[in-house]
C-alpha cells in the first residue's frame, strides 16, 4: 500500500517478469542482443540512482524481486507477464518454474500468467490445457513478434490464434495480455503492430485483451480500437517511465488515454526488471498534467486509485481492503443493466 497526504493507494502491479538474461543461457547472437536491448531501455529512462550494474540486471532472482516489489516498492499484487524466447534462449527469457515457486511461496502476492504461442499448433493446444489446470491461469501473455523458426511473428487473426483463444474461452482464462508495443532487438517493428486486437476484440467479447505499452508508438491506432472495442484494456509498462525522461510526452499518452477510454480501463504496471515500482509510484501519484495542456482531464486521486490497482483487482478478483472496494470501476455489463433498470 502506498500513502502519500493521508491517501491510501492499492498497488497492482500487473506486468513483471523473472528472466535469465545470462550469457550460458544466451542460445545466439540474438539473446545478448535482446537483454541488452533491455538494458538499454532501463539505463536511459531510469533516474540515476535506480540504475542497475548489468550484470544484476541480466539476472536478479526471485528474493531481489520480492524486495524491490513488495518491501522498498509499496506493491500489493504482482502479475507475472512471462516471454519464452525459446530461439533465443536455451531455458527460455521468462523463468516458469522459478517464478511458479516463488507465486506458491508467497500466496496472495504473486499471479503466474502463462505464454502460448499459436504456431506450435495442436501440441501446443494440448499444453495450454494442461499448463491452464496446473497453474489455474487467469491470463497469459502474448508475443506476437516472437521468433519461430523461419517464422518472425504471427497475428492474433491467424487460423491457429483462434483456436487457441477459443481454448482460453473454454478455460477461464480471460485475461490475454498482449505485447504491442516498442520493438526489442532483433523483432521486427511492424510484428508488434495493434491493428490485429481490432478483430479478435469484436469476435471474443467475453475475454479481455490487455494491449502492453498501449500500442506505443502507435498510441492513436490503439486509443481509435480500444474506444470501440469496450473489452480493450491499456497497459502502462514502457510508458510509465516517460514521467521522469519526458514529463510531457507522459502527460500527452495518459491525456489521450483518459480522453478515449478512461480511467477503468488503464493498468498501472512497472515491468519490472526494466524499471523498479517504487520511483515510478511516487512520481505518479505526484504528477499533474501541466497547465498548457488543459484539453486533456486531470488526474484526480480516484483517477489514480483506479489505475494503480483497481482496475487490475477486478480483473483478476482480487481482495482490496475496504475503504477502498467501494471505488473498483464498475463492469460495462453491468453498468448498462444499471442505466437500463434506472
Amino acid at each position: 500500500m502506498y500513502t502519500k497526504d493521508g491517501e491510501d493507494y492499492f498497488i497492482v502491479d500487473s506486468h513483471i517478469a523473472l528472466w535469465d538474461g545470462r550469457e550460458q543461457n544466451c542460445r545466439n547472437i540474438h539473446g545478448k542482443q535482446f537483454i541488452d536491448c533491455f538494458y538499454d531501455y532501463h539505463r536511459n529512462l531510469s533516474p540515476e540512482d535506480a540504475v542497475w550494474p548489468y550484470d544484476e540486471y541480466t539476472y536478479y532472482g526471485g528474493e531481489r524481486l520480492m524486495k524491490d516489489l513488495f518491501t522498498d516498492g509499496y506493491v500489493d499484487h504482482a502479475i507475472f507477464q512471462p516471454a519464452y524466447l525459446g530461439d533465443f534462449y536455451r531455458n527460455g527469457f521468462g523463468q516458469t518454474e522459478e517464478a511458479w515457486a516463488l507465486t506458491q511461496q508467497h500466496p496472495g502476492k504473486l499471479t503466474y500468467n502463462h505464454n502460448f504461442d499459436p504456431r506450435n499448433e495442436q501440441a501446443g493446444l494440448d499444453r495450454l490445457r494442461a499448463d491452464a489446470e496446473r497453474f489455474g491461469l487467469k491470463g497469459v501473455k502474448l508475443y506476437t513478434a516472437e521468433w519461430h523458426g523461419d517464422s518472425r511473428g504471427y497475428k492474433l487473426t491467424d487460423p491457429w490464434s483462434y483456436r487457441y483463444l477459443e481454448a482460453c474461452q473454454e478455460l477461464g482464462i480471460t485475461n490475454i495480455h498482449v505485447h504491442k508495443g516498442p520493438t526489442i532487438r532483433p523483432l521486427d517493428r511492424d510484428s508488434f503492430d495493434v491493428a490485429d486486437i481490432d478483430a479478435v476484440a469484436t469476435d471474443f467479447t467475453d475475454l479481455n485483451f490487455i494491449v502492453e505499452h498501449v500500442g506505443l508508438p502507435r498510441l492513436e491506432d490503439f486509443c481509435w480500437i480500444a474506444t470501440q472495442e469496450p473489452n480493450v484494456y491499456g497497459g502502462l509498462a514502457v510508458a510509465m517511465p516517460f514521467i521522469h525522461t519526458r514529463p510531457r510526452y507522459f502527460a500527452q499518452i495518459i491525456g489521450e488515454l483518459l480522453y478515449w477510454i478512461g480511467e477503468d480501463r488503464i493498468m498501472f504496471s512497472s515491468d519490472y526488471a526494466l524499471w523498479t515500482p517504487k520511483w515510478l509510484i511516487e512520481k505518479f501519484v505526484d504528477f499533474q498534467i501541466p497547465a498548457d495542456l488543459d484539453e486533456y482531464s486531470p488526474l484526480t486521486t480516484d483517477v489514480r486509485r483506479k489505475i494503480l490497482g483497481l482496475t487490475a483487482a477486478r480483473l483478476y478478483d482480487l481482495a482490496v481492503p475496504e475503504g477502498l472496494a467501494s471505488k473498483i470501476p464498475v463492469e460495462p455489463a453491468a453498468e448498462a443493466a444499471v442505466g437500463a433498470s434506472a
